[in-house]
């Protein structure tokens, strides 16, 4: 895998999770690809860090406190400039909840795009470094 983007910079991941260990291991991940990774506590704090600089990838935990990872992805997805970041979802919810939880937000005749990946915690560090790797291609 390529690490460099187009200008030349290192590809960089923004880590969203309220557990430390958990920030601290996805980061490490992260950084054994070759990849930058930054770290964010809960939604408020990565939607700042992701309208300031930019990322090739969101690894998003959807169990946080004050703004979780599902009103962040909604408001990622809706947001023009910020709506084509990739995203991987790393969350002990299930991937069916979070569909569902999507089409009751949005309502009816609305339709929101999933994410490039959703995997449901405890996941295989392999599994996990593949949906990287395919994510910043």
């Amino acid at each position: 895998m390529e690490p460099q983007s187009k200008r030349g910079a290192i590809k960089r991941v923004l880590v969203v999770d309220d557990a430390m260990d958990m920030r601290i291991y996805l980061k490490s991940l992260v950084q054994s690809l070759g990849l930058e990774p930054v770290a964010a506590r809960d939604g408020t704090e990565a939607l700042r860090k992701l309208r300031e600089e930019p990322f090739h990838l969101v690894i998003l935990d959807l169990m946080m406190p004050g703004e979780g990872g599902i009103l962040m992805y909604r408001t990622l997805k809706e947001t023009p400039c910020l709506k084509e970041v990739p995203v991987i979802i790393h969350s002990a919810i299930s991937e069916a909840l979070f569909a569902h939880y999507l089409h009751m937000e949005m309502g009816c005749g609305r339709k929101m795009e999933g994410p490039l990946a959703y995997l449901e915690k405890p996941v295989e560090p392999s599994r996990l470094k593949e949906a990287i790797k395919r994510s910043v291609r």
